[in-house]
């Protein structure tokens, strides 16, 4: 893709899942990676040289490992071009059932962690010059669970809610500067995160039943994901901001109820 060659992208929640697979990814169209995460990674991206990665262990809920995890960028990579916020936990329940705690940590790293990444990644970019008329690109990762509610979503979808709205009001606030700011929304996405819901006991049909809500008849791989980022950090999408950018197999286009299977349209071809 265009203009991701030698630029310093930060990545957060680079441990695993889609921040590692982002990791590649943009290491492989050639630029500059600082990830992080709040454990370290089993192995280091492939292809990857001392010149191309860097981690650095940061919790995003705690401003001042992000203020040192954006300093280490800016020394790493001499500026911060992009940002892909991808650090996040899942959890939720009816609200009844919900312990005020475990609110405050969902929102705690999954709504303050992308604003405090940020925030402090803008205040970076707003102090570097031009290149190629952009100071930088910020993706955060929401997921559809932001834009429509499920079952037992509660503070899952609210945070990733509120990463959608964030993610536009930023857009807005600093078009003006040459900085541009996206949304990814996947759908369900295999990863340790996804595992660790759905392999609790008694939730094999709750997890077919989300398997079969994705018109694409799967779930989705982190590299997809980390494809979306990619592009709309990339000067391909220099034209785009402030787009909650859906990836999850056609699971918000609507629903089926059975009719494809009906017309033969569905399952495996004859």
């Amino acid at each position: 893709m265009r203009g991701l060659n030698g630029r310093c992208i930060v990545i957060t929640g680079a441990a695993s899942g889609i921040g590692w697979a982002s990791a590649a990814r943009l290491i492989d169209e050639g630029a500059r990676v600082v990830g992080a995460d709040i454990v370290e990674p089993d192995t280091v991206p492939p292809g990857s040289t001392d010149r191309s990665w860097r981690f650095q262990p940061v919790d995003v809920a705690d401003e001042t490992s992000v203020v040192d995890l954006m300093a280490t960028a800016v020394g790493f990579g001499g500026r911060i071009d992009g940002v892909v916020n991808a650090a996040g936990v899942a959890s939720g329940g009816p609200v009844h059932m919900l312990d005020t705690a475990e609110w405050n940590r969902v929102i705690g790293i999954n709504l303050t962690g992308t604003y405090l990444v940020a925030k402090h990644a803008v205040e970076a970019m707003l102090g570097q010059p031009l290149v190629d008329g952009t100071r930088g690109s910020v993706v955060t990762v929401a997921s559809i669970e932001g834009l429509e509610g499920t079952a037992g979503g509660s503070v899952y979808s609210a945070s990733k809610g509120g990463v959608v709205i964030l993610t536009k009001s930023m857009a807005i606030d600093y078009a003006g500067r040459g900085i541009r700011v996206n949304a990814v929304c996947p759908g369900f996405i295999d990863t340790p995160m996804l595992r660790g819901v759905f392999d609790w006991p008694g939730l094999e049909t709750s997890k077919a039943g989300v398997v079969a809500e994705h018109k694409l008849g799967r779930l989705g791989r982190s590299e997809e994901i980390a494809a979306a980022a990619a592009f709309l950090l990339s000067d391909d999408a220099s034209f785009i901001t402030g787009h909650a950018l859906v990836v999850d197999g056609g699971y918000t286009a609507g629903r089926d109820h059975g009719v494809t299977e009906m017309l033969g349209l569905s399952g495996p071809e004859a």
